[in-house]
């Protein structure tokens, strides 16, 4: 059996991994690589896990995200995903300008309530579709979200960050030293090939970082299978190109 998988492909299966069952899992929009990791999750390790997947038309929520930071207020959301047009070593996001605010190179539609998300979630995972040192920059050139709270933790700080998913790595924030630290590699990665697309430090010096494990059969039959179907139904224009219009199996 050929288990060459996409990229993207990977990244679900690394998110799947860091899911937890019965725990709740909600996606917000433009999420497809959680969305597969929430459903792969359910699909093998985690048979109660309820993934809350904005645009699924079989679980349709009644006010959209409006619902999801309802949700979270109460406790009730375990895990959030989010990303951004910048992220730093320090977990914080940027989604809304490059350059200076008030004369940006490029304006973005904003947050969205990412703060509210991030902060009022039981634990967030970040994840982005490229890896490149613009992206993973030193310092954000504007905080829409930030992985803890400077002056200590505000009242309503329910979570954190967790970790972040790439196409290249997989990075795990370090609570006690607020920052984000490699943990491992996606297939076709490098140690090299990581840290020079970076723009930060990942404090890899001295570890062996591994690539995670390969695909057990389970995950693999469940990806191309029940997943795959499902993502069609959410992710039409996605799933094409990922999966084209065969099963893979």
């Amino acid at each position: 059996m050929d288990k060459t998988l996409h990229a993207f492909e990977w990244m679900m299966v690394a998110i799947s991994r860091l899911l937890k069952n019965h725990e709740t899992a909600a996606t917000g929009t433009l999420s497809p690589v959680p969305a597969g990791g929430c459903l792969l999750a359910k699909a093998t390790h985690a048979p109660d896990l309820l993934p809350l997947i904005y645009g699924d038309p079989d679980n349709r929520v009644s006010e959209g995200l409006h619902e999801f930071f309802g949700l979270a207020q109460q406790g009730k959301i375990d895990v959030f995903f989010l990303s951004g047009i910048q992220i730093d070593w320090q977990g914080r996001i940027n989604l809304s300008v490059i350059g200076d605010y008030h004369r940006p190179k490029l304006r973005l539609p904003g947050g969205a309530g990412s703060n509210t998300m991030y902060a009022v979630g039981g634990r967030t995972i970040l994840f982005t579709m490229t890896h490149t040192s613009r992206l993973f920059t030193p310092r954000v050139d504007f905080v829409n979200a930030s992985a803890f709270d400077e002056g200590g933790a505000l009242p309503w700080r329910r979570g954190g960050l967790s970790h972040v998913v790439t196409p290249m790595c997989v990075m795990a924030f370090d609570n006690a030293r607020r920052r984000l630290v490699l943990e491992s590699l996606l297939p076709g990665a490098t140690l090299a090939g990581v840290q020079e697309n970076t723009g930060f430090d990942l404090d890899a010096e001295g570890r062996d970082i591994q690539v995670i494990p390969s695909l057990t059969d389970e995950e693999y039959e469940s990806l191309r299978g029940v997943v795959r179907q499902k993502m069609m139904k959410i992710y039409p224009l996605f799933s094409s190109m990922v999966w084209g219009n065969k099963s893979g199996l």
